[in-house]
This record gives C-alpha cells, structure tokens and sequence, in this order.
C-alpha cells in the first residue's frame, strides 16, 4: 500500500511538473511579440525576368564604357544578360548574334533620376493626374509605384531614345511626396514587371515655392520658414519612432506602438536605406537642405532641377551630392531666375562632382543624349571642352550612382547587366538616333526592325505606323 501511494504521488508531481513547464512554454510562446515590420519590407516585390536571348557582339564600333573611356575600334559582347567583356578582337560563342558597329557608338543604357512616366502618363487628362497626393503638406506614406500605368505609351518612345532604366517620382507639391520607385525601361501588364529588382526607393522632398504655393491657402506652409519647420517636425516624428522600432524597424516590437507607413519611410531614410531626393531651385535653400539633413543624420543623394547648383558645386562635391540638372531650363519662375547655362558644366568640374542630365519631362526623356550635348556646347563657349566619354557619364553612370544601382548597371563594365545603346554615330550630334537597344542583353528595340518595336496597348488601333519610335 505504501509503494503504491508512493508511486501515485510521483506519478502526479511529474505530471504537474510536466504540465506546468508546458503552461509555461505556452504562454511564453503566446505572449512573444511577432517580429516587428521592416521599414524597407516591400509587400509589392519585383517580378521583373530578363528575357532570354543569344549571346550578342558588336564589332569595331566607338565604345564609351561610362567610367570616362573611350575605346576605338572596339567590341561588346553580351551573354546572360552581362556585359561579358569589353576590348578588341573579342571571341564569340558560335551562336551569338554579330553587330557590325563599324562608323557606330555604343553606350551604356540611358537611365533618367527624374521620370513621372507611369504616374503623369499621356494623354495628359486629369484622370491620369497621379503624380500629387496633394492632401498634406508631408505624404510620406505614399508610393509612386502605386500610380504607375504601365500602358503609358511615354516608356516606350523613351526606349526609342536609349532609355533603359529610369526613377519615377511623386511630383513636388509636397514637403515630401512619397517614395519613388526604379524601372526598367520594358513591356509588362503590372508595374511589378518593370520594377528594377533589389532597387533602393528613392525619397522625393521638395523646396522652395512648390509645397508653399500648394499649401499656402491651405493652412500651411505659407513660406519657406514654413516649409523648414514642417520638415523638422516630421523628422522629429521619425526619429522618436525609430528609437522606438530600432534600427531598420527590426526590434522587437513590444513597445514600438501602431505601425505608421509615413515614418516608416522618413525612418529608413535616417537609416540609409531609402536615397533622399530633393527639388530644390536656391543655392541657399539646398545649403538649408544640406543642414537639415546633418541635423537629423540622413544624406542627401541628389538635388533635382538646382538652377542655382553651380554657385555651390564645391560643397556638393565635398558632401558627395549629385546635381540632377536641365541643361538650360531657366526663368519660368523667381526661384528659376538666376539659372546658367554653363550650370551642369560647373557642376562636373570638382574632382569628386557628380553632375546629371535628368528630364522632369516626357518629351525630354527622349533625348537626354541631346540635352547633355547642348550643355558640352555651351561649356564650349565658357572655354570648358568636355569631351564625350565625360559627358557620357551625365546620363549612365552618375544617375546609376544617385539612385544606388551602379553595381548593378550604368557602366559597361563586365558583370553588369548588359543594358547597351547602339547609335548611329556620336550620340552627342543632332544627328544622333538609337539603332537598337538591349535591355539585359535582350535586343529590345530595334529602329529597322518593325517586330522590334514595342508599342503599348493603349496605342494598338491608334493609326501609329512607326511602333511609338521619335
């Protein structure tokens, strides 16, 4: 009787025993927080897939790799979607296709920092007027991405002018308009399609007249001192919830409170990992722009349109800034009066300048090779001669830099992806006119080639006989 009382005893302590640590398990488990969101989780990630195509070489043409060379009497070869190699006498597989680039240029793909294709589409009707969430002053919850029609017929007359990948930004009646997004320039039904795959977004702010304009009559910002204080307040916002989320908005999650989409935003900016782009006109409102940003620990990649860029080119080189300029747009308002033609130029000048050709425009998007050579025309007369294989980087390389994609593209560098122009001769001419333009080594367009010539489904029926190409 004894032993088996005592076996009834320990058989019961092991019981509670065993099913207090499973009450404690369970309610450990069922009180652990969920991993907070990321700030730069994407729930609307890429589907983008390069097309398949041979291998592809041009031969014996004038090469600007976008990294300031230029190689005469040169040859590309593409493969899997990378530039494979760039030299002379260079070795194909047998299936590859040849471009004879004899009297020819090659470049790297075009790539515009400053798009509203998609989200400003054509025809240009207020049902397509996508770009403004002109609701407050700060909108940073907002992406453009959300707004872009794929069917805008723009992306492909910009694909006619050498345009592989391009950012398209919120437009500037905001404080901050959203984020932007990076495309590449290719056919698809969905903006995932063309979503260029692991880009950064890109932050859109704008200065200056725009938001005070927009604002003004209602209720605010009514000024630039205005303006100043809406972007402090933000950014204070921001920080207190970034201290509460942790770094990158991986804590743990417990305290961090309601998740915000704004701050989520102006928070992965303060981090890195969202680029900050500014529409600032006044060389003294970017140098305000450049403090604010010390005083809340973020960098600005590029200020967009800067007429006024050239009277701080050193500070913007010394601080790793881009200029992402018009070659020549000037006066169409006060904050515009005091614009130069010479600005790009001087721009580019320091050693570590990095100046850029972007467009703002769905019609200057297809030429930017044009826009750039206008600005080599009028340094010309400044007594600068800047030559093509420098000026080649304003449309390639430096964009690629500004919107954190040039490990990936902008170069003809092996590795890369082989997004290349073929021209029919110096692209900086007003003779200039994109051949064929390869996307990922696709041949993508094709000027002489009708099949090689996309046109949107939007176009289809509209009486084009060119396929869209200028």
């Amino acid at each position: 009787m004894h032993r088996t009382l005592l076996a009834a005893i320990t058989a019961a302590i092991a019981t509670a025993l065993a099913t207090g640590c499973a009450s404690t398990d369970a309610a450990t488990t069922s009180e652990s927080p969920a991993p907070a969101a990321r700030f730069t989780d994407d729930p609307y990630p890429s589907t983008y897939r390069a097309i398949a195509a041979p291998p592809v070489l041009i031969s014996g043409a004038t090469v600007l790799t976008g990294s300031g060379e230029r190689l005469d009497g040169a040859d590309v070869l593409l493969q899997d979607g990378k530039v494979v190699a760039v030299g002379s006498g260079l070795a194909a597989p047998a299936n590859a296709t040849r471009v004879d680039g004899t009297g020819k240029w090659v470049t790297p793909g075009l790539i515009d920092v400053h798009s509203h294709l998609g989200v400003y589409p054509s025809p240009g009707a207020s049902a397509h007027s996508d770009g403004n969430e002109a609701t407050a002053p700060v909108t940073a919850n907002v992406w453009a991405e959300h707004s872009v029609w794929p069917q805008d017929p723009g992306f492909h007359t910009a694909l006619a002018g050498g345009v592989t990948s391009m950012q398209v930004l919120p437009g500037s009646a905001n404080l901050v308009g959203g984020r932007g997004v990076t495309l590449k320039n290719v056919s698809a039904t969905t903006m995932q399609g063309m979503k260029f795959p692991g880009a950064p977004w890109g932050l859109k702010m704008a200065c200056g007249e725009n938001p005070k304009r927009v604002y003004g009559q209602k209720g605010g910002p009514s000024t630039r001192m205005g303006n100043v204080a809406g972007y402090r307040a933000a950014f204070i916002d921001a920080s207190e919830y970034r201290k509460k989320r942790g770094k990158g908005g991986a804590g743990n999650g417990k305290d961090a409170g309601k998740r915000d989409l704004k701050l989520d935003t102006l928070a992965a900016a303060m981090d890195g990992d969202i680029l900050v782009h500014i529409h600032c006109y006044r060389a003294d409102e970017m140098a305000v722009m450049l403090d604010l940003a010390r005083e809340f620990g973020f960098k600005v990649s590029a200020f967009h349109h800067g007429v006024e860029a050239y009277k701080i080119a050193d500070r913007l080189a010394a601080e790793g800034v881009c200029g992402a300029l018009w070659a020549d747009w000037w006066g169409f308002k006060m904050e515009a009066f005091d614009g130069i033609q010479e600005n790009i130029a001087l721009v580019d000048r320091p050693a570590n300048g990095c100046a850029i050709v972007h467009s703002d425009s769905s019609e200057g998007i297809q030429r930017l090779n044009q826009e750039a050579a206008k600005v080599m025309a009028h340094a010309r007369r400044a007594g600068m001669d800047i030559p093509p294989e420098r000026a080649i980087r304003w449309i390639t390389q430096n964009p690629a830099k500004a919107m954190g994609i040039l490990d990936r593209t902008g170069t003809l560098a092996p590795g890369k992806m082989a997004d290349v122009v073929l021209w029919n001769g110096n692209p900086f001419s007003v003779y200039a006119r994109a051949e064929q333009v390869y996307v990922d080594g696709a041949r993508v367009f094709d000027r002489n080639d009708p099949t090689r010539q996309p046109r949107s489904d939007f176009m289809l029926g509209q009486g084009t006989t060119n396929g869209g190409a200028p």
